[in-house]
């Protein structure tokens, strides 16, 4: 019999990583809907069609398909079956797939709920996604992302929202050294009109987003491969080579010089990013945290305005989150002209780093949890009085199942991590109380129900 095992890319979750990661979620979910938020949720899959042709050539050969129910091969393609050819058999043998990412069906729920909502609509929403990734370090097949959306405006103050929203989440969350990358798909588009690479943005911008990873050498190389005329793309390289050594003020300053004059969109993006910058650090986001990133591409097809990935120099992880403008998303469902802005929180990266960095409260791991030993049969009774009044009282207790050794209870609490053992006997039954045993530092005293409250109160985190 071969051993239990799970697919690469995903994980299993023990209490400790659990404790951690409510606790990093539940401060994303209160920092949401302190900026007046409110939660959606869309199911774990969608149709195929809804997803397919939404995240790009490379995206979408990701998405996770789902074979039909039943025998789904009886209405298989059998004549591309035959010619091996699987981009033919996929619509015969899949109508479904799992969520590529949040945005998506953001963009469809809102076309079928527009009657029932109010616009602009600010949403967040806090699932699992799949992606069919490589894994790697700090690449998941199964992850959890938590979204921001508002859409229904072109408002700067959007934006800036948003970048305050990352500020004060990762802040709280105690991410050392986050630095949120910014750029705007409209300067990307106007450089690629000077420099005679607009017919080819989109290869453009998904070399470029890979910059990172690559290097110069590398987006070179792919350029060139996808057919982009090697004095153009050697162009290209030496200015992104150039500012990648300037701050963010001159960066924006050579950007503005390399654009044509009547380029109103460029120009307007330029000015709006400034802007953005000014905004946010008047709202209180460090100065050390905003980065203008010109290689920042985003290689989402849906992303039209400014874009955003939020990143840790000091962690092995690659981009935390990410987001950004799309003009038109609602579009692809045939409700054109919603507007709207948004980023997603990578819990799991997220995690990672803050695991890298040794960054979770310590109090996370102690569980503070309440064990009732049972000692005989007859203080049964005894026990569950005790438990039912520290349950309402808000503490995590329970009681061992059956009547064992004392040593073998106490073993077991503190292999459980059990913070507190409460023990009665027939002596601390007729006068009332409990020993209360703290496991941590073996530290004992009598008590009875309500001074044990009152002790425990001061006492557990």
């Amino acid at each position: 019999m071969s051993k239990p095992s799970i697919p690469k890319g995903t994980r299993d979750f023990g209490p400790l990583v659990m404790a951690r990661r409510n606790w990093m979620i539940d401060i994303m979910r209160r920092s949401f809907e302190r900026f007046g938020f409110q939660p959606i949720e869309t199911p774990a899959m969608e149709n195929l069609q809804t997803l397919t042709g939404k995240y790009g050539e490379e995206g979408d050969q990701l998405i996770f398909k789902i074979l039909n129910n039943g025998d789904y091969l009886q209405k298989a393609d059998q004549a591309a079956i035959t010619d091996g050819n699987s981009g033919a058999l996929t619509p015969s043998i899949s109508k479904k797939a799992l969520r590529y990412d949040l945005t998506v069906p953001f963009a469809r729920f809102v076309v079928m709920s527009r009657n029932d909502l109010a616009f602009p609509f600010r949403r967040y929403q806090i699932q699992t996604v799949w992606r069919g990734d490589r894994p790697g370090k700090g690449r998941y097949q199964e992850f959890t992302q938590c979204d921001a959306d508002i859409i229904g405006s072109d408002g700067l103050m959007c934006e800036l929202d948003l970048m305050v929203l990352f500020h004060e989440i990762l802040t709280e969350l105690g991410v050392p050294g986050f630095e949120i990358a910014v750029n705007d798909r409209r300067l990307l588009n106007g450089l690629a009109r000077s420099w005679n690479m607009d017919s080819h943005f989109q290869d453009f911008t998904v070399a470029l987003d890979k910059w990172d990873k690559i290097g110069a050498e590398g987006v070179e190389k792919e350029l060139v491969d996808r057919g982009m005329d090697p004095r153009n793309v050697q162009q290209l390289i030496a200015f992104f080579d150039k500012s990648g050594a300037m701050d963010s003020s001159d960066r924006l300053k050579i950007i503005q010089a390399q654009l044509q004059d009547d380029d109103e969109k460029a120009h307007q993006a330029l000015t709006e990013l400034t802007q953005l910058f000014d905004l946010s650090k008047s709202m209180g986001v460090s100065n050390e945290s905003l980065v203008f990133d010109p290689t920042l591409a985003r290689g989402l097809n849906y992303y039209t305005g400014a874009i955003f990935e939020v990143r840790v120099p000091e962690a092995p992880i690659g981009s935390i989150c990410g987001g950004g403008r799309y003009a038109d998303l609602t579009g692809i469902f045939g409700w054109e002209g919603m507007s709207g802005v948004g980023i997603s929180f990578g819990a799991d990266r997220i995690y990672d780093v803050l695991e890298h960095c040794n960054k979770f409260p310590t109090a996370l791991a102690s569980q503070s949890r309440l064990l009732i030993v049972q000692m005989d049969v007859e203080g049964e009774a005894y026990g569950l009085e005790l438990l039912r009044f520290l349950r309402k009282e808000g503490y995590r207790v329970f009681m061992y199942p059956e009547v064992t050794k004392l040593k073998k209870q106490l073993k077991y609490a503190d292999d459980a991590g059990i913070s507190h053992v409460l023990i009665a006997g027939e002596d601390e039954r007729n006068s009332g109380v409990w020993t209360v045993r703290n496991m941590v530092n073996g530290e004992q005293m009598q008590l009875s129900p309500t001074a044990i409250s009152e002790h425990l109160m001061s006492n557990l985190a």
